[in-house]
């Protein structure tokens, strides 16, 4: 896990940057699919709210973590032990969530979209079939409960009582959330069009950005690793955090873009194709 500026507007930016971050992870991506798809027929309306909804719920538990650990905190840093953990299990997270979104495009039908594959949902997996706001909000909340989120919340709340309490805390909570959210919510209403136009635009861009979320995990836990082992790129690494941030939400979004090119240059070479 990285270390963390100690100006509070730094801070605050690299939170933003975490919480878009971690909008992007596969079991998020997973769980919205679930969720969206669920609500799609019956209720389409909510369909297109449950990345938001689901981002809503895991924030707060993210937001009461950071508030009762500064609350229970003194001015003490992070302890070692927490931060190293911490950095193994999101290792061991990314590393699982890239080659099974990787594996599921490798063996996915040429005529079916590729949905994200998530682990905590193969284990809340029923939990998807949730048909009200406030179940949704509340799967959002239950897969916020794992050493990952909770781990990075507390050293959020340590970090931030340094600046003076727990206001600073809920602060950094809130920031974390609200770039959650943007991603989750965006995602949502992607899904949600996704489903309504199950075509070739849907199959080839559900590949390619299973694809670029399999190799961003992957790539991610590969520099997590990095700057365990190597201590230079760990030095090198110091204070770029909204850097390396701000990159993972350009691959994304440049991979959705090319999605959308790859799919219109798809179903114009079947056009052209089928023309005698």
């Amino acid at each position: 896990m990285e270390s963390l500026p100690q100006n509070l507007i730094a801070l605050c930016l690299v939170v933003f940057a975490f919480g878009i971050k971690h909008g992007f992870d596969a079991d998020h991506l997973a769980a919205i699919d679930g969720l969206t798809r669920f609500n799609a027929c019956a209720n389409p309306r909510l369909a297109r709210f449950c990345g938001a909804l689901f981002s809503l719920g895991h924030g707060t538990v993210v937001i009461l973590v950071a508030i009762v650990v500064s609350l229970l905190t003194v001015r003490a840093g992070a302890p070692q032990w927490l931060q190293a953990f911490g950095a193994w299990a999101s290792i061991a997270f990314l590393t699982a969530l890239g080659l099974l979104n990787i594996h599921a495009v490798l063996r996915a039908h040429p005529g079916h979209v590729v949905r994200p594959q998530g682990i905590k949902g193969r284990f809340l997996g029923g939990l998807t079939r949730a048909a009200s706001p406030g179940l949704v909000a509340l799967v959002g909340a239950l897969f916020a409960i794992s050493f990952d989120t909770l781990s990075q919340a507390a050293l959020f709340a340590l970090t931030a009582a340094h600046f003076g309490g727990w206001q600073h805390a809920l602060t950094i909570g809130l920031v974390f959330t609200l770039g959650m959210l943007l991603t989750d919510g965006i995602n949502g209403l992607w899904i949600s069009r996704l489903i309504r136009r199950a075509d070739q635009t849907a199959r080839v861009a559900s590949r390619v950005m299973s694809l670029v979320v399999g190799g961003v995990s992957l790539l991610v836990a590969a520099f997590g690793a990095a700057r365990i082992f190597v201590p230079a790129v760990d030095v090198w690494s110091e204070g770029r955090e909204l850097v390396f941030g701000a990159g993972v939400v350009v691959v994304i979004a440049a991979s959705y873009v090319l999605a959308l090119r790859l799919a219109a240059a798809s179903i114009d070479t079947a056009a052209a194709a089928e023309q005698p």
